[in-house]
């Protein structure tokens, strides 16, 4: 009898194989870094002066709801401006239902504002509730197609404006709103 012939195999070379998709997996991984980073958009951040407030950010709830009725009702008041030429008064809008002029629940909730109209040129709402609200001041543009001027003054007794420019408002306390869409509402940074 003869010995039986015994052959040893060797597995196949797992080894190479792991090494080829890591490599892959690799390049897949460096591709799309390169990609995103090519294509990336960076983020301009504008810078707000010292006499503004952003939208978004600065202001409480309640504020933010009265400046969301002020950019709507403008709209309606350009549009009663041309039909009776001449600003609506505050009361008038009240009896319309514009909000904020109009006295009900939500305007109580958000300060109870007491409107009155300037020199024919803004809208000047006092809060009976300064911790609730500040003061809204919404100046009203000739032009129709003109970006909304509304203006917050948070002091607990501010009166009416007499100069109704930039620089008076600025210095009796007043701090202008404005909306910045520099990034999305999940996205805020604080600079």
């Amino acid at each position: 009898m003869s010995a039986p012939i015994t052959q040893v195999i060797r597995p196949a070379g797992a080894g190479h194989e792991t090494l080829y998709v890591l490599l892959l997996c690799l390049v897949i991984v460096l591709g799309a870094g390169s990609v995103v980073a090519w294509h990336g958009e960076t983020q301009d951040v504008a810078h707000l002066e010292t006499y503004q407030l952003d939208a978004r950010r600065d202001l409480s709830a309640a504020e933010q709801g009265i400046y969301a009725d002020l950019r709507v009702t403008l709209d309606e008041i350009r549009l009663l401006r041309e039909s009776e030429q001449a600003l609506p008064g505050p009361q008038a809008l009240a009896d319309e239902g514009f909000a904020p002029f109009a006295h009900d629940a939500s305007s109580v909730s958000r300060g109870d504002h007491a409107w009155q109209l300037l020199d024919e040129q803004a809208y000047f709402g006092a809060s009976t509730n300064p911790s609730v609200s500040g003061s809204f001041l919404m100046r009203i543009s000739e032009a129709s197609d003109a970006v909304p001027d509304i203006w917050l003054n948070r002091n607990n007794s501010p009166t009416a404006p007499t100069a109704l420019d930039d620089a008076a408002l600025s210095a009796a306390g007043w701090q202008q709103i404005v909306a910045q869409f520099d990034a999305g509402v999940t996205r805020q940074h604080r600079h």
